[in-house]
């Protein structure tokens, strides 16, 4: 890689528990789900989703879940049916369609002193961008901008790698990252391209702002015109010898050095 730049019980009333026949609806291709316990339950208890479409789960994790939440619908099913609705997925016993989040606007993130955003720049697979969403939530940071496109949906495996911070960090989506990076600058914010050819470390340049942290993919690294759009580049010293880090472990690193308090 060239640059590193609650809520109230779900609505749904009917009685849980029950054995539902696998002919009875459609199950859909697996990318529409989220599995695995952490993402399913964080899901259920954000406030700002809608309630879910459906809920499948063995009977020791159904019976948690409608004692944890009372008068939820759950599908009452075999973990071999898990496995063929999830094939290699590690689902821990439960899957969730679940509800739709409302969109996040810019606007949103208030430009305070220390605060921190990560934007990723087509960073398109779902692993890096789970794990760097749970990340992005274990170091305070107050949400995440992706592209409508070129940025996997926050769904299947990249909802299970970020065990449940898909539901705990706001998750911005913007056509065009140079023009939201302006419009942030027009909002106070300061924009820092994490970059290996960088002269500048990213200690150095951080100065305790409202700052963005933009990361490009493994790949290419930083287009040139989101590049040009960071007031400063900056690398990750590597004395060790390596010329890079996968995506999320670097973003691992960039966001506690950017959480660490400064004067």
């Amino acid at each position: 890689m060239s640059s590193i730049r609650e809520r109230n019980a779900p609505r749904n009333k009917r009685r849980s528990g029950r054995e539902t026949p696998s002919v009875t609806r459609p199950e859909g291709p697996s990318a529409a789900w989220f599995w695995g316990w952490h993402a399913v339950l964080a899901a259920l208890e954000n406030a700002e989703r809608e309630p879910p479409e459906r809920i499948l789960a063995t009977a020791e994790r159904a019976a948690e879940l409608t004692r944890r939440f009372p008068g939820l619908v759950v599908e009452t099913v075999d973990s071999q049916r898990l496995a063929n609705l999830l094939p290699g997925a590690v689902h821990q016993g439960v899957a969730l369609r679940p509800g739709e989040l409302p969109p996040v606007d810019l606007e949103t993130f208030a430009p305070d002193k220390g605060a921190v955003l990560l934007m990723l720049d087509q960073v398109t697979d779902p692993q890096n961008v789970g794990a760097l969403l749970r990340s992005a939530a274990a170091f305070g940071c107050v949400g995440v901008i992706l592209q409508d496109r070129n940025a996997p949906q926050l769904t299947g495996a990249l909802a299970k790698a970020a065990v449940g911070a898909v539901d705990k960090i706001p998750v911005a989506r913007v056509v065009n990252l140079s023009r939201a990076l302006d419009q942030l600058a027009d909002m106070g914010w300061r924009a820092v391209g994490l970059d290996g050819e960088a002269e500048a470390t990213l200690e150095t340049a951080l100065d305790g702002s409202a700052t963005v942290l933009v990361m490009g993919s493994e790949g290419s690294g930083l287009r040139r015109l989101v590049a040009e759009h960071c007031d400063v580049l900056a690398k990750i010293p590597m004395p060790g010898g390596f010329e890079s880090l996968n995506v999320s472990a670097a973003g691992a690193i960039a966001l506690y050095e950017a959480s660490r308090p400064r004067p």
